[in-house]
């Protein structure tokens, strides 16, 4: 079990909600790669978590992606270095950064219209393109 992770003043994450599992890199390491595990895969039991908020898992499932698997964990697969310490903190950063963006609450959009002398130009260049296009046309006879 891994020890508490603090991403923010309010969200700490308890031990049991992440395992880590460390599995050979493909990569840089010469002879070292084929003998040390030294890739991590940081799991986070994302849907049960009770320091999550809901909006802020809502929000982290669809920043996931691919990540999130169907049993509602996310999976970060860090093999960058050589060093197990290394990739490990690199996987518990990536983590903390994901669910830091996922607190940001979007900025709701405010719907506005064109402005007048904007829909005035755009429907004069259609017509001249318009236009254009038909000169292009077959030459009749006359």
């Amino acid at each position: 079990m891994a020890e508490d992770l603090r991403i923010t003043d309010t969200i700490t994450l308890q031990g049991w909600e992440l395992t880590e599992q460390f599995t050979r890199a493909s990569g840089p390491g010469g002879q070292n790669v084929n003998k040390v595990s030294t890739a991590v895969e940081l799991r986070f039991e994302a849907e049960r978590s009770p320091s999550i908020p809901d909006p802020v898992k809502a929000r982290l499932k669809r920043l996931a992606g691919r990540r999130w698997t169907l049993d509602g964990a996310l999976v970060i697969f860090v093999q960058d270095t050589r060093s197990q310490a290394r990739n490990r903190d690199l996987a518990r950063e990536r983590l903390a950064e994901l669910i830091v963006k996922a607190t940001e609450r979007p900025k709701r959009r405010v719907a506005t219209k064109p402005t007048y002398g904007s829909v005035k130009r755009r429907l004069k260049a259609k017509k001249v393109r318009g236009e254009v296009k038909a000169l292009r046309g077959d030459v009749g006879e006359e």
